[in-house]
């Protein structure tokens, strides 16, 4: 691995943790939180709505209703 590969990997896991570390602690401001939407889109990590995961429990949460998002839950726990 380069120098610049290197250094480019390290960076990034400097600042996942950062991401992490704000996250847990409560302390991420909206922009924080943003940014690491942005991150995890930018390297294509995703995530399923299942009734057994986190995922589902930020959906019932929002302030907001999408009924496209109750098809998907819907069609998956058929």
């Amino acid at each position: 691995m380069s120098d610049k590969s290197l250094k480019l990997n390290n960076l990034q896991d400097i600042l996942i943790d950062e991401f992490i570390s704000r996250i847990n602690s409560g302390n991420a401001t909206p922009s924080d939180l943003n940014a690491a939407r942005q991150m995890l889109k930018d390297n294509n990590i995703s995530a399923t709505v299942t009734n057994d995961n986190p995922m589902n429990e930020l959906v019932k949460v929002l302030p907001f209703k999408d009924d496209a998002v109750d098809k998907v839950i819907r069609a998956y726990n058929d």
